[in-house]
């Protein structure tokens, strides 16, 4: 088996389903409230097992926005249930171009397992038969290594370190401009942020674009490799798009601020700017 790159494509897929070490994960997650467990049973790759992104990998802690980062305790015993072991070679997908399926994948890397991809193209792009049902697969002997701190940054950082950096913002537009706000207290988007919507990361088929494009488009962002880069979304999600993105592009080591627009709106000592880019 390859050793892990950030996307592997069906055919891949399709010819190592089935090796001892292979683990597939399928993380579908929706912002509209359809539930992704029932998505899973009407059909997935099979021996895939499901990982509820809520109830499973997101911590409880308040003031950290709506998906705080997990425990470490409870992220391993969760993907001990998905069946993943040390040695294990994880492929996560979604049905909406790796929008959550990212969030696992950096999770992942997060407490230290390297060894993890997302199926590019999602479920769409698996050429083999379905399953149904709610499956099963015996529990894996994971390990989740101390967490990868450097990996991401909190609130008091992120306001400290604000202006070197380079920070990229993945809600739609309307979100960022401030049109909008759906969800959260306020509405616009911190300050000094690029809108970087994370669908410009795909291409018509909900692909990943390729590596030179993606290259090409970050740097016309102004982003540069050793550039401290941060991405944030409304709860940290789809912000992990970007990380993924970056990845592929050849641009790694950029960071998450994984309480995103839920944490920095809540503060009444955050500000904010609305309208269009303002740097």
């Amino acid at each position: 088996m390859a050793a892990a790159r950030p996307l592997v494509d069906g055919r891949w897929l399709l010819e190592h389903l089935g090796e001892p070490d292979l683990r597939v994960i399928d993380l579908r997650w929706y912002l509209d409230g359809r539930s992704g467990r029932a998505a899973y049973e009407a059909g997935h790759i099979p021996g895939a097992a499901f990982v509820d992104l809520d109830s499973e990998i997101t911590g409880r802690t308040r003031g950290q926005g709506r998906h705080p980062l997990p425990a470490r305790e409870d992220f391993e015993l969760a993907i001990r249930r998905a069946g993943v072991g040390r040695k294990s070679y994880v492929i996560v997908y979604d049905d909406q171009g790796g929008f959550s399926a990212g969030r696992l994948w950096w999770l992942l890397r997060y407490f230290g397992h390297a060894d993890v991809a997302v199926l590019d193209g999602g479920l769409a792009a698996w050429p083999g038969e379905l399953s149904t049902g709610a499956g099963h697969v015996a529990p894996g002997d994971f390990v989740a290594s101390p967490a990868r701190e450097s990996a991401k940054l909190d609130f008091e950082e992120l306001r400290r370190s604000a202006a070197g950096l380079v920070l990229l913002d993945a809600r739609s537009g309307e979100r960022f401009r401030g049109e909008v706000e759906p969800i959260d207290p306020k509405a616009g988007h911190i300050p000094g942020a690029r809108s970087v919507p994370w669908q410009s990361n795909l291409d018509g088929q909900k692909r990943f674009l390729p590596r030179d494009e993606l290259r090409r488009q970050f740097q016309q962002l102004g982003v540069r490799s050793g550039d401290q880069v941060v991405a944030y979304c409304g709860s940290g999600v789809s912000a992990c798009h970007h990380l993924l993105a970056l990845e592929v592009a050849g641009l790694p080591g950029a960071r998450l601020y994984p309480g995103s627009w839920s944490d920095w709106s809540t503060r009444d000592d955050a500000p904010v700017a609305t309208g269009p880019e303002d740097n």
